[in-house]
């Protein structure tokens, strides 16, 4: 199988997909895209006008996969290996892409909303709209710290696309936004992520790019 993830080290959508390729350990190429290249950024639009990351390239079907949870939904279709990131049982993969979906829109999107803002001129900046999305982010918490257990993973006893998904997203909204210790299972939950070996490989070849991030 001939794989090719176009990709930025930190985009927490690519780092979605990356957790799910190694995780399943499956062979594939990276092509990392420099947006501020223009002859590079204008290559990636002609096969993506969105130019949106991740994208996955499927040679051997010769298709463009576009959007994080299609792309790890087609490896686990495709690709043996990744086939466990996607429970066979209906009712639990509902549950798995109920969870993937709540990750991507109510921490992902609200955390993404205060990292855009920090790195917009003071005169530009939204205090309405980070505040709607710090609010969105302390609720999503609530929700996350109910619905774990002490131990296993965000959906039953294995890991899924859904920690695919949570892993970045609480990742970067701990940055923005520190989990508080009234949280302590979502605190755990998110040190599981982090120990996990296809997320703590994700965060090292990311590491010489996090100066390039907005904490504050």
């Amino acid at each position: 199988m001939a794989l090719t993830l176009y990709y930025h080290p930190l985009s927490s959508y690519c780092w979605k997909a990356l957790i799910a390729l190694y995780e399943a350990e499956i062979p594939f190429a990276k092509r990392l895209v420099d947006l501020q290249d223009p002859e590079d950024h204008a290559a990636f639009r002609e096969i993506t006008p969105l130019g949106k990351f991740p994208l996955l390239h499927d040679a051997d079907r010769d298709r463009y996969i576009p959007e994080s949870s299609i792309v790890i939904e087609h490896l686990a279709l495709t690709v043996p290996g990744a086939a466990r990131l996607m429970p066979t049982a209906a009712a639990q993969a509902l549950d798995v892409r109920a969870k993937d979906r709540f990750f991507d829109l109510y921490v992902m999107e609200p955390m993404a909303k205060i990292v855009e803002d920090r790195l917009r001129p003071e005169t530009e900046r939204d205090p309405r709209g980070v505040a709607a999305a710090r609010a969105r982010l302390d609720t999503a918490y609530g929700i996350v710290e109910h619905s774990l257990r002490e131990t296993g993973w965000a959906v039953g006893d294995d890991f899924t696309l859904a920690d695919c998904a949570a892993a970045p997203a609480l990742f970067y909204a701990n940055e923005v936004q520190p989990l508080s210790p009234a949280l302590p299972r979502t605190r755990a939950y998110l040190e599981r992520l982090r120990a996990r070996p296809s997320f703590a490989r994700v965060l090292r070849e990311a590491e010489p790019y996090m100066t390039l991030f907005p904490r504050s």
